[in-house]
């Protein structure tokens, strides 16, 4: 009886050696990501902890109580002005990220991602088990603590850049969007996982919150330098193609010193060898200015701004708006705030899947930012009824809310930063990832700012601020909402891949 493999074998070698180094970069760069986001939550849950109603708190028998009101709060959160403090804390990380950012993708250009992401996360897991420390150490001083988050935020700026432009190197334009969408749920995982992380110890040692996320992301920092590989030629894998054949065709500059092309049944270009340049690669990085003048990079940033800002204001002040409205302890409010990165998830995902299928990325991102505001106003206005519409209205808003900023952070970045403009360029891809996220960035500091100043005024007032940051962003976008819907009525190019935006 002739033998035959077994099934686990067979399945193993029906994938070929390109295919089985894409799916480990894709993993370990989801991997990586998931621990910057997890080393960022912990300060979202820590805080109502820090600050808390003493009256409802069990007091040690051998305490000696110098202020009734504030004696189980964490000096100096223990002020009336505790928000104003938070938010302090808030945007030291988000401004000093905003602004590392810009510079940042300059840098992954110029430097080995895998060195480069190593020390990042090296660096992020050491400050923040440092804030951690300040619980065990004593530590009252506002001044450490926005020191330690202005050094987080600097070195966190190492990662997105760089796991992007690496992604990019190993995945074509194909079904960027689906599989970005899917990889992009790092984001919302590791804000999950950060979530239960830092609920598991904020009400008996806060300080472990940040100690274990940072000792985590050190321990990937370590996994990256001895694993990661940058670039498909390393190993001797075929680099992918960023533009169809019908786009090259289209743009000559892909092809260049070539006197004639000829196409064999398999689709392969064939010349004289001398001739063909089918990419050229540029040695020298793209400037600032030169990544902004690519079609598509300035609408997408200014939106991003805006997306970014209500998501930012989520990610840092959700566990505490349900703590205040609905009354949860800190860790019920952690736990009950992760559900938002779960419809997160799916939003990114279902984000992808459609811009795929119309190629219509812009479009795709409006409608979900249009449907998003009243879903913010509803879920201020009934979400705290009940448990199940708190559960539904929070999975919603998650899935509106992140899915644009998902898309536009990851496929759109992606899809900007292999440009057929660029001719081939690809060191071009980490300065427009940075360019995009950095001015998102700003919209992550301000949103959480602007949260801390006018919460004390009532938190319908906050969500009015996220809706009309909601509106904003769908207007800067409306440009490229009105090319795509050109293309598609047959009236103008069909704006995939931005290709004459």
């Amino acid at each position: 009886m002739k033998s035959t493999l077994a099934p686990g074998i067979r399945f193993t070698t029906s994938f070929s050696r390109d295919s089985w180094y894409r799916g480990f970069i894709l993993f370990l760069t989801f991997l990586f990501y998931t621990a910057y986001h997890l080393s960022r939550k912990p300060i979202s849950i820590v805080k109502s902890e820090l600050h808390r109603n003493c009256s409802t708190v069990i007091r040690p028998a051998d305490f000696n109580i110098t202020d009734n009101a504030t004696w189980c709060d964490w000096a100096p959160f223990d002020q009336d002005n505790y928000k104003t403090l938070f938010g302090v804390l808030d945007n030291s990380f988000l401004v000093a990220y905003a602004i590392g950012m810009f510079f940042s993708g300059m840098f992954g250009e110029r430097l080995p991602l895998r060195y480069y992401l190593s020390f990042g996360m090296l660096g992020s897991g050491l400050f923040t088990c440092l804030f951690g420390l300040g619980f065990y150490w004593n530590i009252h001083s506002l001044g450490y603590y926005a020191f330690i988050q202005v050094m987080n935020g600097l070195m966190q700026t190492t990662g997105w850049p760089a796991v992007v432009a690496c992604v990019g190197n190993w995945f074509g334009k194909g079904k960027r969007g689906f599989i970005m969408g899917v990889w992009n749920s790092h984001t919302s995982v590791g804000n999950i996982l950060g979530s239960l992380i830092a609920g598991a110890f904020v009400s008996s040692a806060w300080g472990m919150s940040f100690i274990v996320p940072g000792l985590i992301i050190a321990s990937t920092g370590i996994l990256c330098f001895f694993f990661l590989v940058e670039k498909p030629e390393d190993v001797n894998c075929t680099p992918p193609q960023h533009h169809s054949e019908q786009e090259s065709g289209e743009t000559d500059p892909l092809l260049q010193n070539s006197s004639h092309v000829d196409r064999s049944v398999n689709g392969a270009i064939a010349t004289e060898p001398a001739e063909v340049v089918v990419v050229e690669e540029h040695p020298e990085a793209i400037s600032f200015c030169g990544a902004l003048s690519i079609p598509g990079v300035v609408e997408f940033s200014l939106c991003l701004l805006f997306a970014k800002l209500v998501s930012y204001t989520f990610l840092y002040w959700l566990p505490l708006y349900i703590s205040n409205v609905a009354h949860f302890e800190a860790k019920q409010a952690g736990d009950m705030s992760t559900l938002f990165d779960v419809g997160g998830i799916v939003g990114g995902i279902a984000a992808g899947l459609v811009s795929d299928y119309t190629g219509g990325r812009a479009t795709t991102c409006c409608v979900m930012l249009i449907a998003a505001a009243p879903m913010l106003f509803l879920y201020n206005s009934i979400g705290q009824r009940n448990i199940g519409t708190t559960v539904g209205m929070l999975l919603l808003c998650g899935g509106l809310v992140n899915g644009p900023y998902a898309l536009i952070t990851t496929a759109v970045s992606a899809d900007l930063g292999t440009h057929e403009s660029l001719r081939g360029n690809s060191r071009a891809l980490s300065t427009v990832t940075a360019i995009i996220d950095g001015t998102g960035s700003i919209g992550a500091a301000v949103g959480p700012l602007l949260a801390g100043v006018i919460s004390p005024t009532g938190w319908n007032n906050v969500f009015y601020m996220l809706i009309s940051a909601d509106v904003l962003a769908c207007l800067f976008l409306s440009r490229l909402v009105f090319k795509e819907a050109q293309g598609w009525c047959g009236r103008g190019p069909r704006a995939r891949g931005f290709k004459e935006i």
